[in-house]
């Protein structure tokens, strides 16, 4: 069985058809997923996902790229991380991808979200879900300076190099690949995924975006992470099953669920 580690079942794209996504995880062997938190005012209806179905999670945080939305406090993580189906703090990091007209200084209010993610983390003892784009320098040396080895997490969607997977592995962290790595342009990124071992990797779908081939420019969806899984197996020379069971052991690892409980 595969697990989606990374997904937003919350999104308007699957309002209408939540029933049939959860089916097709179930016929592509996809026993879990996890709905990750984008802003505040939209968090409420990700936790409602992991509440109404067993094999949900959710996590509380606000994205780097979402300028305009409330912003969160410690003790609003914190809290909020108490929740049973809650089991990370994310997704938060830095994404320097659309500065466009603004400089270096003008984006100190990511910097800082990031930090108060960092710290909520910690307090709470739940992992970080980053993410990282045009960044990867300052989302290392931020996660350096506030000990984020203390809690790990996972390198989410990752599309950096080798040395940047490597640095993050060192601080404790999983690398969690999607869709992409299964685009005939990801070379390196592929090269990449052959490096990182697979006792720290992750697999997601990124839904409702990254379709993988042979879906490529579809809407997204959980069961497809079954398609990043077999790219990756035969890219590393493993059976489809034991990278199945590798990355989805990581997962409950990772995210501290007793898997003998489920």
């Amino acid at each position: 069985m595969f697990v989606d580690s990374h997904c937003h079942l919350d999104f308007p794209e699957f309002q209408a058809r939540l029933p049939e996504v959860l089916e097709n995880m179930a016929l592509s062997k996809v026993s879990h997923a996890l709905c990750v938190s984008v802003d505040i005012p939209d968090f409420p209806k990700v936790r409602q996902l992991a509440e109404l179905h067993s094999n949900l999670y959710a996590s509380v945080g606000v994205h780097p790229d979402y300028e305009d939305t409330p912003e969160p406090s410690i003790e609003f993580l914190v809290s909020e991380a108490r929740h049973p189906k809650i089991i990370a703090i994310g997704e938060t990091g830095l994404d320097y991808y659309r500065m466009g007209e603004r400089s270096y200084d003008s984006m100190e209010w990511q910097r800082e979200r990031f930090r108060t993610h960092i710290r909520a983390a910690i307090a709470s003892g739940k992992p970080l879900i980053i993410h990282t784009r045009s960044a990867s320098e300052d989302t290392l040396k931020i996660l350096k300076e506030e000990g984020a080895d203390q809690i790990g997490g996972v390198m989410h969607c990752f599309t950096e190099s080798t040395a940047v997977a490597k640095a993050a592995m060192e601080m404790g962290f999983y690398i969690s690949f999607s869709g992409i790595v299964t685009f005939k342009s990801a070379k390196d990124l592929q090269e990449t995924c052959r490096q990182v071992p697979v006792e720290r990797m992750l697999i997601e779908t990124d839904s409702p975006y990254l379709a993988p081939i042979p879906y490529r420019g579809k809407t997204n969806e959980p069961a497809w992470v079954s398609k990043v899984g077999e790219f990756i197996a035969n890219l590393k020379g493993l059976p489809v099953e034991e990278l199945a069971e590798r990355t989805s052991s990581n997962f409950f690892q990772c995210f501290q669920i007793n898997r003998e409980s489920l």
